[in-house]
């Protein structure tokens, strides 16, 4: 609006009907083509009922999905000859991992190559008519046993060594032991792989806040990584046993993970609404003038009055009153600062 017209509605309002004093502050009334052309740029809202909603944050951490990883711990004591990955390299399913050198497997191998032999001579004998069909049976099974097992250490290079394959396709996540380590049967896992295309956030949930937190509950989590950014959830788990170190429930959100933005062990903030069962009158917090140390509306649609409130909370645009307003009370949500400091200064 134009300056000229703020100038000449500030005027009437001085001049005009103003000097009726109003609850816990002044009154006054517009008039004039001048003041039908302000009313245009003036908006307001209602004062209403509604349950207060709060908010309120929980440290929060990304894990892989650990239905969709996989972690190898190698079946016999040997040493790693090779190395084929590196931390967080992106493998597919089938790739060799690892070579390992093991003398368990060599005299397996040894068995293996001897079943092999055994089975050829005993398919020769067979159309030979010198065996029955039973005997063929068993050396056929003695060498398939023998293959089943050593497929379960990886795939056979001979000489006492067996590559390791990616059991899915993924990202490497976890990787322990380069060439030269040695292994054993029951040693930590030698390689975790992930799929990324979803992931956990596992946040902790205090003795305090239990009470505001529940399962299907939407969330909006954050990360310094990404500040512009919100990824939209909902509980989907809430453990009903304290951890024992951190001394808090964990709540699980699983989230899409589009263009993995999220990675394993990255810190985020989880943020809650809470609604409770109490109500407050509640406006638009564009309508609230501090002043003073305290808090004003300017209430009304043609005779306007400022009101002294005491607000609860903010909350997402939305400021709750304490006391000072009604329902149904119409607050100025624009160039409400205006009319504040003219019926103020009567």
């Amino acid at each position: 609006m134009k300056k000229s017209s703020i100038i000449a509605f500030l005027f009437l309002v001085a001049c005009g009907h103003g000097g009726q004093s109003g609850q816990n502050g002044q009154q006054g009334q517009v008039d004039g083509a001048v003041a039908k052309e302000f009313m245009r740029e003036v908006t307001t809202a209602k004062a209403v009922l509604k349950p207060v909603q709060k908010e309120f944050t929980l440290a929060g951490k990304v894990i892989a999905n650990p239905d969709k990883t996989i972690s190898y711990s190698p079946l016999v004591s040997g040493v790693i000859a090779k190395s084929y990955f590196s931390l967080g390299d992106r493998v597919a399913k089938g790739q060799t991992m690892l070579d390992i050198r093991s003398s368990e497997l060599s005299s397996l191998q040894s068995d293996l190559t001897v079943a092999r032999r055994n089975l050829q001579s005993a398919e020769s004998k067979y159309e030979d008519k010198l065996i029955s069909e039973t005997e063929l049976i068993e050396a056929r099974s003695t060498y398939e046993k023998l293959q089943a097992d050593m497929s379960l250490y990886g795939e056979n290079k001979g000489g006492g060594v067996f590559s390791i394959k990616a059991p899915i396709s993924g990202y490497v996540i976890a990787k322990y032991g380069n060439a030269g380590s040695t292994v054993s049967a029951d040693s930590d896992p030698l390689f975790s792989i992930a799929d990324l295309s979803t992931v956990w956030v596992v946040a902790n949930v205090y003795a305090g806040d239990l009470q505001s937190v529940h399962e299907g509950q939407p969330v909006e989590i954050s990360s310094v990584a990404w500040p512009n950014e919100l990824f939209k959830g909902r509980i989907n788990f809430l453990s009903q046993v304290f951890d024992p170190e951190d001394k808090a429930l964990n709540a699980r959100i699983v989230l899409p993970n589009t263009g993995l933005k999220l990675k394993p062990e990255m810190s985020v903030v989880v943020k809650l609404l809470n609604e409770s069962s109490a109500e407050m009158i509640a406006v638009p917090s564009e309508a609230m003038i501090f002043d003073n140390n305290s808090y004003f509306v300017v209430v009304g649609n043609k005779d306007f009055a400022i009101r002294a409130v005491v607000p609860f909370d903010h909350l997402n645009g939305v400021t709750y009153i304490r006391e000072g307003l009604e329902a149904g009370e119409e607050v100025v949500t624009k160039n409400q600062l205006l009319i504040y400091n003219e019926l103020k200064g009567k």
